[in-house]
C-alpha cells in the first residue's frame, strides 16, 4: 500500500474542495445574510489540514496499485463528506448537530436529496446555495468515479458495460486517457446545468432558483430550495422542464457524448440499457397517471403531470416531489419506491442497483425458466446481439446478493434503534438507492430520527453511491495482506 501517494492525493483534494467555499461566500456578501464567517472559516481550516496532509505525503511519485485506487476511491467520500459538513455545523442557521450536518452534507455529496432540516424556505441563501452546490459536484464525482475509476479497479456498473455490452461504449473508447475523459464529461454535465438553468429561468424561476435547482436536477440529487420542492412553484412548464432533465440525467452520459459526436440520436436507440430503462418510465408512468385517474385522486390533466412527475423522478433517484405520493391510494407508493431500486443507468448520476444490471437478471431468469423445459439445451444471454459470458452473469448476481444482505443488515440496525418497520424500510431503501425522499416517519425529511439511526444511513448513502463492493472490500483481512 503507498501510503504517501494516498496522502499526497487526499491532501490536494481536501486543498481544492476548501476552494467550493468561496462561491457560497460571494452569495452570503451579495445577497447580505452575514453567514460569511463560517464558509470562512472552513476554507480556512480544509485548506490547512489538505495542505499539512500532503506535505507528509513527500515528495515520493509512485504509480498507485489497485489496492490504492480502493482506499482513495472510499477516501474520496468519506472525507468530503465529513469535510461538507464543516460550514453547516459552524453556521447559527440553521442550528445543527453534528451529526445532522455530517448527515446532510453526506446525504448532499452522494446525491440523495434526504434532508434533516425543515424550514427550508427561511434558509440564508448562502446556506441554501451551498447544499445545491454539493449535489452539483457530488454528480460530477459520480460521473468520472463511474466512467473513469471504477473501471481501472475492475468493479462497478460502467466497467461490466464496456466489457460487455454492445453499442458505442464498448466498440469505441471516449477518449484515450483519463484526463481527458473527466474533462469530456465535465463539458457535457456543465453543458447540460447551463441548458436546465436557462430553460428554468424561461419557465419563470428566479436566477437564483433556477441555478440551484439545476444543479439538483442534472446531479440527480433532489435538493430544493423551498420546502414543498418543485410543487412550490406551481408551474406545469417547470415541472415538464424538470421531467426532462432528469430523463435524461438517468442516462449513460457516455451515450450522451457519443450521440453529440456522431449528432444522431440512433446511439440511444441501439442501447439494450437505454430501450429497457425507457420502457420501464413508460409503462409504470402510464399505470400511475390511470390509478390516480381512475380513483379519482386528480383529474385528467393533474394525474397525468403529478404521475408522471413522480414516477420520473423516484425512478431516476432525484427525489424531487409535486405531490406526496406516500398518501396515493393501493399499490402506488409501494411499486414507486420498489422502482427506485432500479435506479439510473450505469455511468448517470442516478443511484440504485443501475437498470443494466436488472436487465441481466431479468435475462438470466428468463434463461432458467428456458432450462427447466430444455434442460439439455446451450442457451445464452444477448444483451443487443452479443452474449454475455456467465463471468459477468455471476458477478451481477453477487452484487445483487451483496447489495440486498446490506440492505437487510441496515434494516435490522434501523429497527433495533426503535423506528417501525415502514419508517425503517423506506429509510434503508431511499439512503442506499441515493433516492431521498421515503415513507412513514421520513416522508417529509429525517430530522426526528435518533443519532444511531442517522449514522447507519451515512454509511447506507455511502454504500449505495460506490456500490457497495468498493467500501466493503476495505473491511475484509484479505484486502490489507500483503
Amino acid at each position: 500500500m503507498h501510503y504517501r501517494a494516498i496522502a499526497r492525493i487526499l491532501g490536494v483534494l481536501l486543498m481544492l474542495f476548501s476552494t467550493t467555499m468561496l462561491p457560497p461566500m460571494i452569495v452570503s456578501w451579495i445577497y447580505q445574510d452575514e453567514h460569511i464567517a463560517p464558509f470562512f472559516t472552513a476554507l480556512v481550516v480544509l485548506f490547512l489540514i489538505g495542505l499539512t496532509i500532503f506535505l507528509t505525503g513527500g515528495n515520493e511519485k509512485q504509480d498507485l496499485r489497485v489496492r490504492d485506487g480502493f482506499v482513495v476511491t472510499v477516501m474520496f467520500w468519506a472525507v468530503l463528506s465529513l469535510s461538507g459538513a464543516l460550514p453547516l455545523y459552524l453556521a447559527q442557521t440553521p442550528d445543527l448537530s453534528l451529526v445532522d450536518a455530517i448527515f446532510e452534507a453526506t446525504s448532499g455529496l452522494t446525491t440523495t436529496g434526504a434532508t434533516v432540516i425543515t424550514g427550508i424556505d427561511h434558509l440564508p441563501k448562502s446556506i441554501l446555495w451551498y447544499r445545491q452546490q454539493l449535489q452539483w459536484l457530488g454528480g460530477m464525482g459520480i460521473i468520472v468515479l463511474a466512467v473513469a475509476i471504477l473501471p481501472m479497479l475492475g468493479i462497478g456498473g460502467m466497467q461490466l458495460y464496456r466489457a460487455e455490452t454492445p453499442g458505442p461504449v464498448k466498440d469505441n473508447k471516449l477518449t484515450p486517457r483519463i484526463t481527458e475523459t473527466a474533462k469530456t464529461l465535465w463539458y457535457i454535465y456543465a453543458a447540460l446545468t447551463i441548458a436546465c438553468a436557462l430553460a428554468y429561468f424561461a419557465a419563470g424561476m428566479n436566477a437564483f432558483d433556477a441555478i440551484g435547482h439545476s444543479f439538483a436536477t442534472v446531479a440527480i440529487g433532489g435538493f430544493s430550495t423551498y420546502d414543498a420542492s418543485i410543487g412550490h412553484f406551481n408551474n406545469a412548464w417547470i415541472e415538464i422542464i424538470c421531467i426532462i432533465f432528469m430523463f435524461i440525467s438517468g442516462v449513460n452520459f457516455a451515450l450522451h457524448f457519443f450521440a453529440w459526436r456522431s449528432r444522431s440520436p440512433f446511439p440511444y436507440f441501439r442501447d439494450p440499457e437505454f430501450r429497457f430503462y425507457s420502457f420501464l418510465l413508460i409503462s409504470i408512468s402510464l399505470f400511475a397517471v390511470f390509478m390516480l385517474y381512475s380513483t379519482g385522486t386528480y383529474n385528467f390533466t393533474d394525474s397525468l403531470l403529478r404521475g408522471v412527475f413522480e414516477v420520473v423522478s423516484v425512478a431516476t433517484t432525484t427525489g424531487f416531489a409535486t405531490a406526496d405520493f406516500a398518501t396515493w391510494p393501493l399499490v402506488l407508493p409501494f411499486l414507486l419506491f420498489v422502482i427506485a431500486f432500479v435506479g439510473g443507468c450505469a455511468g448517470s448520476t442516478g443511484g440504485g442497483m443501475k437498470v443494466i444490471r436488472v436487465l441481466l437478471i431479468y435475462k438470466q431468469g428468463l434463461r432458467e425458466i428456458g432450462r427447466l423445459v430444455h434442460p439439455n439445451a446451450v442457451m445464452v444471454v444477448k444483451l443487443g446481439k452479443r452474449p454475455v459470458p456467465d463471468r459477468v452473469l455471476e458477478a451481477v448476481w453477487g452484487f445483487f446478493s451483496v447489495y440486498m444482505f446490506a440492505f437487510v443488515f441496515m434494516l435490522l440496525g434501523l429497527l433495533a434503534t426503535g423506528l417501525d418497520q415502514v419508517t425503517a424500510w423506506s429509510a434503508v431503501g431511499a439512503c442506499i438507492n441515493n433516492l431521498g425522499p421515503g415513507l412513514g416517519e421520513v416522508s417529509q425529511h429525517y430530522g426526528n430520527l435518533n443519532n444511531p439511526a442517522k449514522w447507519i444511513l451515512c454509511l447506507a448513502m455511502l454504500l449505495g453511491r460506490l456500490e457497495v463492493f468498493t467500501l466493503l472490500v476495505l473491511f475484509t483481512p484479505t484486502f490489507w495482506r500483503r
